[in-house]
Protein backbone atom coordinates (compact mmCIF):
# COMPACT_ATOMS: atom_id res chain seq x y z
CA UNK A 1 0.00 0.00 0.00
CA UNK A 2 1.41 3.40 -1.01
CA UNK A 3 2.33 5.94 1.66
CA UNK A 4 0.05 8.98 1.64
CA UNK A 5 1.65 12.43 1.81
CA UNK A 6 -0.21 15.57 2.87
CA UNK A 7 1.20 18.67 1.12
CA UNK A 8 0.32 21.90 2.93
CA UNK A 9 1.37 24.57 0.41
CA UNK A 10 -0.41 27.69 -0.82
CA UNK A 11 1.58 28.08 -4.05
CA UNK A 12 -0.43 25.97 -6.57
CA UNK A 13 2.42 25.50 -9.06
CA UNK A 14 4.85 24.34 -6.39
CA UNK A 15 2.24 22.07 -4.82
CA UNK A 16 1.52 20.48 -8.21
CA UNK A 17 5.24 20.01 -8.86
CA UNK A 18 5.58 18.15 -5.56
CA UNK A 19 2.52 16.07 -6.40
CA UNK A 20 4.04 15.05 -9.74
CA UNK A 21 7.42 14.06 -8.27
CA UNK A 22 5.92 12.21 -5.32
CA UNK A 23 3.50 10.29 -7.53
CA UNK A 24 6.40 9.28 -9.77
CA UNK A 25 8.01 7.76 -6.67
CA UNK A 26 4.88 5.79 -5.79
CA UNK A 27 3.32 8.05 -3.17
CA UNK A 28 -0.30 9.13 -2.88
CA UNK A 29 -0.85 12.84 -2.21
CA UNK A 30 -3.39 15.28 -0.84
CA UNK A 31 -2.97 19.06 -1.11
CA UNK A 32 -4.33 21.82 1.14
CA UNK A 33 -3.41 25.49 0.67
CA UNK A 34 -4.87 27.03 3.84
CA UNK A 35 -3.34 26.68 7.29
CA UNK A 36 -6.52 26.44 9.34
CA UNK A 37 -8.13 24.05 6.87
CA UNK A 38 -4.99 21.91 6.99
CA UNK A 39 -5.06 21.63 10.78
CA UNK A 40 -8.77 20.82 10.78
CA UNK A 41 -8.18 18.12 8.14
CA UNK A 42 -5.23 16.62 10.02
CA UNK A 43 -7.27 16.37 13.22
CA UNK A 44 -9.88 14.31 11.39
CA UNK A 45 -7.65 12.28 9.07
CA UNK A 46 -4.22 11.96 10.75
CA UNK A 47 -4.56 8.18 10.90
CA UNK A 48 -5.05 8.07 7.13
CA UNK A 49 -1.85 9.92 6.22
CA UNK A 50 1.81 8.90 6.64
CA UNK A 51 3.74 12.15 6.20
CA UNK A 52 3.25 15.95 6.12
CA UNK A 53 5.15 18.44 3.97
CA UNK A 54 4.37 21.73 5.70
CA UNK A 55 5.07 25.23 4.42
CA UNK A 56 5.86 27.86 7.03
CA UNK A 57 4.02 30.84 5.55
CA UNK A 58 0.35 29.98 5.03
CA UNK A 59 -2.92 31.93 5.04
CA UNK A 60 -4.97 31.93 8.28
CA UNK A 61 -2.55 29.78 10.32
CA UNK A 62 1.22 29.46 9.90
CA UNK A 63 3.22 26.25 9.76
CA UNK A 64 4.76 26.71 13.21
CA UNK A 65 1.35 26.80 14.87
CA UNK A 66 0.18 23.81 12.84
CA UNK A 67 3.26 21.79 13.78
CA UNK A 68 2.90 22.58 17.48
CA UNK A 69 -0.80 21.69 17.38
CA UNK A 70 -0.23 18.40 15.54
CA UNK A 71 2.40 17.34 18.06
CA UNK A 72 -0.27 17.45 20.76
CA UNK A 73 -1.99 14.41 19.28
CA UNK A 74 0.22 12.80 16.61
CA UNK A 75 3.82 11.74 15.89
CA UNK A 76 3.34 11.97 12.11
CA UNK A 77 6.65 12.80 10.37
CA UNK A 78 6.75 16.48 9.35
CA UNK A 79 9.07 18.13 6.83
CA UNK A 80 8.83 21.91 7.19
CA UNK A 81 9.73 24.38 4.41
CA UNK A 82 10.34 28.12 4.45
CA UNK A 83 11.19 30.75 1.83
CA UNK A 84 13.08 32.84 4.41
CA UNK A 85 16.64 31.70 5.08
CA UNK A 86 16.76 33.50 8.43
CA UNK A 87 13.88 31.34 9.67
CA UNK A 88 15.93 28.12 9.51
CA UNK A 89 17.90 28.89 12.68
CA UNK A 90 14.66 29.77 14.47
CA UNK A 91 13.05 26.53 13.34
CA UNK A 92 15.99 24.42 14.46
CA UNK A 93 16.11 26.19 17.81
CA UNK A 94 12.40 25.92 18.53
CA UNK A 95 10.89 22.80 20.04
CA UNK A 96 8.30 22.42 17.31
CA UNK A 97 8.71 18.71 16.78
CA UNK A 98 9.35 18.83 13.02
CA UNK A 99 11.53 16.00 11.73
CA UNK A 100 13.43 18.04 9.14
CA UNK A 101 13.61 21.48 7.52
CA UNK A 102 14.08 22.75 3.96
CA UNK A 103 14.71 26.23 2.61
CA UNK A 104 13.03 27.41 -0.58
CA UNK A 105 13.78 27.28 -3.43
CA UNK A 106 14.41 23.56 -3.16
CA UNK A 107 14.69 20.70 -5.59
CA UNK A 108 11.59 18.48 -5.71
CA UNK A 109 13.99 15.54 -5.97
CA UNK A 110 15.53 16.54 -2.63
CA UNK A 111 12.08 16.69 -1.08
CA UNK A 112 11.33 13.16 -2.29
CA UNK A 113 14.71 11.94 -1.03
CA UNK A 114 14.13 13.43 2.41
CA UNK A 115 10.62 12.02 2.63
CA UNK A 116 11.96 8.55 1.83
CA UNK A 117 14.82 8.89 4.32
CA UNK A 118 12.55 9.99 7.17
CA UNK A 119 10.05 7.22 6.46
CA UNK A 120 12.90 4.66 6.41
CA UNK A 121 14.06 5.98 9.76
CA UNK A 122 10.57 5.57 11.21
CA UNK A 123 10.50 1.95 10.04
CA UNK A 124 13.95 1.32 11.54
CA UNK A 125 12.87 2.78 14.87
CA UNK A 126 9.81 0.51 14.92
CA UNK A 127 11.89 -2.55 14.01
CA UNK A 128 14.51 -1.81 16.64
CA UNK A 129 11.87 -1.26 19.29
CA UNK A 130 10.27 -4.57 18.38
CA UNK A 131 13.60 -6.43 18.46
CA UNK A 132 14.57 -4.90 21.77
CA UNK A 133 11.18 -5.82 23.21
CA UNK A 134 11.69 -9.46 22.22
CA UNK A 135 15.28 -9.96 23.23
CA UNK A 136 16.72 -7.26 25.45
CA UNK A 137 16.58 -6.19 29.07
CA UNK A 138 13.51 -4.01 29.59
CA UNK A 139 15.30 -1.24 31.47
CA UNK A 140 18.83 -0.34 32.50
CA UNK A 141 19.87 2.06 35.23
CA UNK A 142 23.13 3.53 33.97
CA UNK A 143 24.24 6.31 36.29
CA UNK A 144 22.92 9.02 38.58
CA UNK A 145 19.36 7.71 38.68
CA UNK A 146 19.00 7.60 34.89
CA UNK A 147 16.87 4.71 33.62
CA UNK A 148 16.57 4.04 29.89
CA UNK A 149 13.89 1.74 28.44
CA UNK A 150 15.06 1.42 24.85
CA UNK A 151 12.12 -0.62 23.59
CA UNK A 152 9.79 2.15 24.74
CA UNK A 153 12.08 5.11 23.95
CA UNK A 154 11.51 6.14 27.57
CA UNK A 155 14.02 7.93 29.78
CA UNK A 156 13.55 8.51 33.52
CA UNK A 157 15.86 10.62 35.66
CA UNK A 158 15.50 10.48 39.45
CA UNK A 159 12.02 9.08 38.98
CA UNK A 160 10.90 11.83 36.57
CA UNK A 161 10.06 11.04 32.94
CA UNK A 162 11.99 13.05 30.34
CA UNK A 163 9.89 13.95 27.30
CA UNK A 164 12.37 13.30 24.47
CA UNK A 165 12.18 12.99 20.71
CA UNK A 166 13.55 9.81 19.11
CA UNK A 167 16.80 11.53 18.10
CA UNK A 168 17.28 13.09 21.55
CA UNK A 169 16.71 9.70 23.16
CA UNK A 170 19.27 8.03 20.86
CA UNK A 171 21.87 10.69 21.64
CA UNK A 172 21.27 10.26 25.38
CA UNK A 173 21.66 6.48 25.07
CA UNK A 174 24.95 6.85 23.20
CA UNK A 175 26.38 9.23 25.79
CA UNK A 176 25.05 7.48 28.88
CA UNK A 177 26.26 3.99 27.98
CA UNK A 178 29.88 5.17 28.15
CA UNK A 179 30.13 7.78 30.93
CA UNK A 180 33.18 9.98 30.63
CA UNK A 181 33.86 9.16 26.99
CA UNK A 182 33.94 12.16 24.67
CA UNK A 183 31.83 11.71 21.53
CA UNK A 184 32.39 13.88 18.47
CA UNK A 185 29.45 15.48 16.71
CA UNK A 186 29.95 13.09 13.80
CA UNK A 187 29.66 10.08 16.10
CA UNK A 188 26.44 11.48 17.58
CA UNK A 189 25.11 12.15 14.06
CA UNK A 190 25.83 8.56 13.03
CA UNK A 191 24.13 7.15 16.11
CA UNK A 192 21.26 9.60 16.38
CA UNK A 193 20.30 9.50 12.69
CA UNK A 194 20.37 5.82 11.86
CA UNK A 195 19.27 6.40 8.27
CA UNK A 196 22.66 8.13 7.77
CA UNK A 197 21.15 11.26 6.27
CA UNK A 198 23.31 14.35 6.17
CA UNK A 199 22.83 16.77 9.04
CA UNK A 200 24.98 19.67 10.19
CA UNK A 201 26.99 20.22 13.37
CA UNK A 202 24.46 22.92 14.28
CA UNK A 203 21.66 20.36 14.23
CA UNK A 204 23.48 18.16 16.77
CA UNK A 205 24.22 21.22 18.93
CA UNK A 206 20.52 22.08 18.79
CA UNK A 207 19.54 18.58 19.92
CA UNK A 208 22.02 18.80 22.81
CA UNK A 209 20.58 22.17 23.88
CA UNK A 210 17.06 20.75 23.86
CA UNK A 211 18.19 17.63 25.73
CA UNK A 212 19.86 19.72 28.43
CA UNK A 213 16.78 21.93 28.70
CA UNK A 214 14.46 18.95 29.16
CA UNK A 215 16.77 17.51 31.84
CA UNK A 216 17.01 20.86 33.63
CA UNK A 217 13.23 21.34 33.58
CA UNK A 218 12.63 18.02 35.36
CA UNK A 219 15.83 17.78 37.42
CA UNK A 220 17.54 21.19 37.74
CA UNK A 221 20.07 19.71 40.15
CA UNK A 222 21.31 17.18 37.57
CA UNK A 223 23.94 18.39 35.12
CA UNK A 224 25.00 15.29 33.24
CA UNK A 225 25.81 16.33 29.65
CA UNK A 226 28.96 18.40 29.23
CA UNK A 227 30.65 20.16 26.32
CA UNK A 228 34.32 19.55 25.59
CA UNK A 229 35.46 22.58 23.63
CA UNK A 230 36.53 21.77 20.08
CA UNK A 231 35.89 18.05 20.52
CA UNK A 232 32.28 17.15 21.34
CA UNK A 233 30.18 16.04 24.30
CA UNK A 234 30.31 13.60 27.20
CA UNK A 235 27.99 12.19 29.85
CA UNK A 236 29.26 12.62 33.38
CA UNK A 237 27.90 13.41 36.86
CA UNK A 238 30.10 16.10 38.37
CA UNK A 239 30.02 16.60 42.11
Amino acid sequence: MANKILIVEDEPKLAQLLVDYLKQSGFETHVIGDGQQALDWIKQHHQEVDFIILDLMLPNLDGMEICKAVRQFSTLPILMATARVEEIDRLIGLELGADDYLCKPYSPREVVARVKAILRRCVLVQQQASAQHQGSQSAAELIAGLVLEEEKYKATLNGKVLELTAVEFQILVILAKEPGRIFSRQQLMDGGYQDHRVVSDRTIDSHIRKLRKRIHEKCPESEIIHSVYGVGYKFELLS
